[in-house]
């Protein structure tokens, strides 16, 4: 304190002393040649005014008095001394002394707002250069620790630090002697800024869209007052800029990645179609053949089904694969969906004997408007999750339920049941549940496509709610508009 004291002091008197000496040499010139009291009262407000554009108000009030002082005691009758006789003498030196610490105030007030005006002029300068070079960064994985490295730079501090509450990770530069990373990151997780003046260690939170996304932390920082908040706000920017690029990468990667499935799965389906084509004309040259024993027939006869149902598998996967392409469009006709449902079901009777299927009675012809391969990939994928996620011995229910505008299929089968949290997302592109990554392989595509065709179809696919099912129940409904008698 007392060096505070000290180092005011000194400040003090190496500012007074130009404003003394002047004041000295005037009171010797105009004593000498006997100047009027008018002439130096003017040279002395001189000295004041000059004294108060230099100098601080302390000593520039110190010179107004003392010009007062010397006018008193050399220029005021009677001279050599601090009395005065005349009543109009008095009030000229009080108005002088007045009008003299009066431009003192005045010019020292207009000094330190050109001061305060010059330094937010410069502020902003460095904010604008900062900015400038903040944008003109790439956004890449080393955006944040190069921006790090621009805001200690430009504002030539000790140390920057720049926390993800994302991913938890530090962005530094230069070097703390405060633990500057600790308090950037314990100040985000307690969602409060700090100002240590003693450390000279200003600390704000990153906030966006009412989160909190993150914090800055600066060391050595001056006049942070006026460009703190600008400089957080650069932060934020910076910190969202980079999560943005990283959810384009990611997009991108997967909109590559599933070019590249695509092109994959269409390249295996084309390729397997020669030769099960291949392989069917000779089971049916075998089957013909004389003579074939009944053993023989009958294996002839596997050799076909199976090649029939595999390359009926590879149609399946070649649509499949088309799905997503902009040019896809169903190819609409008069379709019986329930000859398509029993004739599927029947199918999966014979493919998963350990599960019962029933069809409800009394199923009458419906007809729809509907691309026939399309609509039963859609319909087989709800059989082949209940298949699927069904205990083995329970029974699978599927009905088609006829309005007088639509036509709905459903499927309903018992075993765990979808959580409420994950009911919205079944139909998502690779979602799949918690509990069935565990119950069964799968791509979490295939509710996906069925949802795709559907909906291509100007139908609808929804999962059923509790008010409809048991707990240990799961129902699928698709429902598509009816065709016109006159269609």
């Amino acid at each position: 304190m007392a060096k505070g004291h000290k180092r005011s002091f000194v400040s003090f008197v190496v500012a007074a002393i130009p404003g003394c000496i002047a004041a000295a040499l005037i009171t010797y010139v105009c004593f000498r040649f006997r100047l009027n009291l008018s002439i130096t009262g003017f040279l002395y407000l001189m000295v004041v005014v000059l004294q108060s554009l230099r100098g601080n108000f302390a000593s520039s009030a110190f010179v107004s008095v003392l010009t007062v002082a010397c006018l008193d005691f050399f220029f005021t009758p009677p001279v050599f001394s601090f009395e005065v006789t005349n009543s109009l003498d008095i009030l000229a030196l009080i108005s002088y002394l007045i009008t003299g610490l009066v431009i003192t105030r005045l010019t020292t007030r207009v000094r330190k707002e050109a001061a305060v005006s010059d330094n937010q002029r410069r502020q902003v300068d460095l904010l604008y250069q900062l900015a400038k070079q903040l944008l003109a960064l790439d956004p890449d994985g080393q955006l944040l620790k190069r921006s790090a490295e621009r805001f200690r730079k430009v504002f030539d501090l000790e140390a920057v630090c720049l926390f993800d509450a994302l991913t938890g990770e530090f962005y530094s530069a230069g070097n703390s002697r405060s633990s500057l990373s600790e308090r950037t990151r314990s100040r985000c997780q307690l969602g409060q800024d700090e100002d240590d003046i003693a450390d000279r260690v200003t600390v704000r939170c990153l906030r966006a869209t009412g989160k909190n996304i993150g914090a800055v932390g600066f060391e050595g920082l001056r006049g942070c007052e006026l460009t703190i908040g600008p400089l957080a706000a650069l932060a934020a920017a910076m910190l969202e800029r980079t999560r943005a690029f990283q959810c384009a990468s990611h997009a991108a990667a997967a909109a590559q990645a599933e070019v590249f499935r695509g092109a994959v799965l269409d390249a295996l389906a084309h390729e397997f179609k020669t030769p099960l084509a291949t392989i069917l004309t000779a089971a049916g040259g075998l089957r013909e053949a004389h003579p074939l024993r009944p053993q023989q027939l009958e294996l002839a006869e596997l050799i076909e089904t199976e090649t029939s149902r595999l390359s009926g598998l590879t149609s399946r996967v070649l649509r499949t694969s088309r799905l997503d392409q902009k040019d896809m469009k169903p190819r609409l006709k008069r379709t019986d969906i329930t000859e398509l449902v029993i004739g599927l079901v029947d199918q999966y009777s014979r493919q998963c004997g350990d599960r019962k299927f029933h069809v409800a009675n009394g199923m009458i012809s419906t007809e729809v408007l509907a691309d026939r391969d399309l609509l039963e990939l859609a319909i087989r994928q709800l059989l082949d999750n209940a298949c699927k996620y069904s205990p083995p011995g329970s029974e699978i229910e599927v009905s088609v339920e006829g309005g007088r505008e639509r036509a709905a299929v459903r499927v309903l089968n018992s075993g765990k049941p979808i959580r409420g949290s994950e009911r919205a997302r079944v139909f998502e592109r690779f979602y799949r549940g918690a509990e069935t990554r565990h119950l069964a392989p799968g791509s979490g595509l295939g509710l996906y496509f069925a949802h795709q065709i559907v909906c291509a179809h100007g139908g609808s696919m929804e999962l059923e709610d509790a008010t409809t099912v048991s707990e240990d129940e799961t129902a699928f409904r698709l429902t598509l508009p009816l065709a016109n008698s006159e269609c």
